[in-house]
C-alpha cells in the first residue's frame, strides 16, 4: 500500500503540532532569506577609508565594500600589499585609492584624510583596522616595542577616528567602526602591549559615543569585536616564543569579520558588535572563570612546531613593501577556519531570532501538552 503524506507524522501527531513545526520552519527560513538579501552586492555611492587595507582584516573589508560599489581608499604602509587590495576592490566592482601611510603619524593620517575627500569626495565611513602586535612575555618587550604597538594599534585608532571627525560632525552623518577583539574585554598572556591596546580602543570609543550622543549628533561610532582570525599576522608577528604562534580556536576566516564590520558601517547601533560565539564565550568565560584563560593561554597561542631562529617581523617596517611581497588576506590556519558564524547572523536579527525561539517556544509547548494527555 503506497503511504500516505499523513502517514509520515507520527499516530499522535496533531494539527498544533505540526503549525508550530511549520512556524518554526518559517522563521529558520526567514533567517536564512534575510541572510542572503543582505550579502546581495548593493550598488552604493559611499565613500569608505579603511586602515591596514594592505593584508588581514583590513583587506578582507576593504574587498567586502568593493562588492557593495564602494570607493574604497586603502591606508597601510605596504605598498605592494596596498596595490593588489587596490586590484582586488575594483574586480569587486569598487573603486580604489592608495594612500600609503603610518597610522602611528597623526600628521600623514590628517594628510591622508585630506587627500582621500579631494579624490573621492566626503567621507561616509571610516574603518580602523590597523594594528601590530607582540607575543612574548610582558618583561622580554622593551619599551620601545610596547610604545609602537601602542602608537600603531590605539593611537592609531585614535588618530584614523579624530581624522574622520573633523570631516563627519560638520556634515552630521558618518560612521566611524572601530576593529576590536574579544580579548579587549579579556585578556590572555603573551600580548600584554596589544591587549592593553585593544582594552583603551573600548574605552576610548565608549567616551567618544556618549559625547556624540550629548550633541545629538549624526554621526555613529561602533566597535566591532572579533575572535581569532586566519590571518598573515601570526606568520610576521614580532615573536619570542619557543613555538610558532598562532589564533586561539576556534579560528574564524577575515570574511566573517569582513562582513560584520560592513554590516555594523549600515547600522551602527550603541554598544558593539560581537562577531562568533567564540567572542561571547571568551568574554563570558572571563567574567565567570578567569583562571581558566590563565592556564590555557600560553598552549592555545603556541603550535607544536620550534620557532624560527631568526624571523622577519613587520613591527618597524612593512614585509609588503617596496622590498617584500603581497601576503594577501589569509594566513596558514585555513585548514581549520570557519567561513560563516550562524551566531552573528542571529545577533545582527535579533527580531527574526525572537520570531524562530518563539517558534520553538510554542512547538515545545504543544509537545508537552500532547505528551501528557497520550
Amino acid at each position: 500500500m503506497t503511504p500516505t503524506r499523513r502517514a509520515r507524522y507520527a499516530p499522535h501527531a496533531s494539527r498544533p503540532r505540526r503549525a508550530g513545526l511549520a512556524l518554526g520552519t518559517f522563521a529558520e527560513g526567514l533567517l536564512v532569506i534575510h541572510e542572503r538579501r543582505r550579502v546581495r552586492p548593493q550598488r552604493s555611492g559611499r565613500t569608505v577609508v579603511v586602515t591596514g587595507a594592505s593584508a588581514g582584516v583590513g583587506r578582507a573589508v576593504a574587498r567586502a565594500f568593493g562588492e557593495q560599489g564602494a570607493s574604497v581608499a586603502l591606508l597601510a604602509r605596504g605598498r605592494r600589499g596596498l596595490d593588489a587590495a587596490a586590484a582586488e576592490v575594483e574586480r569587486a566592482g569598487g573603486r580604489a585609492l592608495v594612500v600609503p601611510v603610518d597610522m602611528a603619524l597623526p600628521t600623514q593620517v590628517e594628510e591622508a584624510a585630506g587627500r582621500v575627500e579631494r579624490a573621492l569626495g566626503p567621507i561616509d565611513v571610516w574603518v580602523n583596522a590597523a594594528f601590530t602586535s607582540v607575543f612574548a612575555r610582558f618583561p622580554d618587550v622593551t619599551a620601545d616595542e610596547y610604545a609602537r604597538v601602542t602608537a600603531v594599534t590605539y593611537l592609531g585608532c585614535v588618530h584614523g577616528t579624530r581624522a574622520a571627525l573633523r570631516r563627519m560632525r560638520p556634515r552630521d552623518s558618518g560612521a566611524v567602526v572601530q576593529v576590536g577583539s574579544a580579548l579587549g574585554e579579556a585578556s590572555v598572556p603573551l600580548q600584554a602591549a596589544y591587549r592593553g591596546a585593544k582594552h583603551a580602543i573600548n574605552g576610548f570609543t565608549a567616551a567618544v559615543r556618549m559625547e556624540l550622543r550629548h550633541e545629538r549628533s549624526g554621526v555613529a561610532v561602533t566597535v566591532v569585536q572579533l575572535p581569532a582570525l586566519n590571518t598573515p599576522q601570526f606568520s610576521w608577528v614580532l615573536s619570542r616564543l619557543p613555538r610558532r604562534p598562532r589564533p586561539v580556536a576556534p579560528v574564524y576566516q577575515p570574511e566573517v569579520a569582513a562582513r560584520a564590520v560592513v554590516y555594523a558601517a549600515r547600522h551602527p547601533r550603541r554598544g558593539e558588535y560581537r562577531v562568533g560565539a567564540s567572542t561571547a564565550g571568551t568574554v563570558l568565560a572571563h567574567r565567570l572563570a578567569p583562571a581558566l584563560l590563565d592556564r590555557t593561554g600560553y598552549a592555545a597561542q603556541q603550535t607544536d612546531e620550534r620557532a624560527w631562529p631568526v624571523a622577519p617581523h613587520n613591527l618597524w617596517e612593512p614585509l609588503d613593501g617596496p622590498h617584500g611581497r603581497d601576503h594577501g588576506a589569509h594566513g596558514s590556519f585555513g585548514s581549520e577556519a570557519a567561513g560563516r558564524s550562524p551566531y552573528t547572523v542571529a545577533a545582527r536579527h535579533r527580531a527574526l531570532l525572537s520570531a524562530a525561539v518563539a517558534a520553538a517556544l510554542v512547538t515545545a509547548r504543544v509537545l508537552r501538552v500532547r505528551t501528557a494527555r497520550t
